[in-house]
């Protein structure tokens, strides 16, 4: 675990709302282009759970991504996550507007990104995460660094990370 366990485990004690990213974290950031046009993404089914596990534990759940795809919009319908932000050209004022929308304040937010167009909300959430993969800058202004990678299990890693701190492990 990146920086301090104890540390980290307070700031995981007050995330009231994960929002996660998608390509490069709820995936592993390839995409597939098929022969017309369309594209895929590869989902891994045990983070998927872990978001599950971490909704039981009553933990808010989003998604805020840069990119659109009828993909991503199906695994969040699949998972139940209510709060959907995709096409986002500008993430930090989406994510205020998150906010007001599930009424809660940022330091009760934790973003779990891997690229620079991340960098601006993690700064902003109470818990950043990056993924193993993420880009140098992502992860030197996370408060924790996963040890899987984005799309092999991150997302999984940091559900557990928010359930245990919550005392439901």
């Amino acid at each position: 675990m990146s920086g301090d366990r104890d540390a980290i485990l307070e700031r995981a004690r007050a995330v009231r709302l994960a929002i996660f990213d998608v390509d490069g974290v709820m995936t592993d950031g390839t995409l597939y282009i098929g022969a017309n046009g369309e594209s895929f993404k590869a989902f891994n089914i045990l983070d998927g759970y872990g978001v599950k596990l971490l909704q039981s534990a009553g933990v808010a759940c989003a998604i805020l991504s840069g990119r659109s795809s009828e993909a991503v919009a199906r695994r969040a319908a699949e998972l139940s996550i209510g709060h959907v932000v995709q096409g986002s050209a500008d993430k930090v004022a989406d994510f205020d507007k998150l906010l007001k929308r599930v009424c809660v304040d940022a330091n009760a937010c934790a973003f779990v990104g891997d690229d620079l167009p991340d960098l601006a909300v993690m700064k902003r959430c109470g818990l950043a995460v990056a993924v193993a993969n993420a880009v140098p800058a992502v992860k030197e202004s996370a408060h924790y660094v996963t040890r899987a990678s984005g799309g092999r299990g991150a997302v999984r890693e940091f559900c557990e990370l928010l359930i245990e701190a919550r005392g439901a492990a």
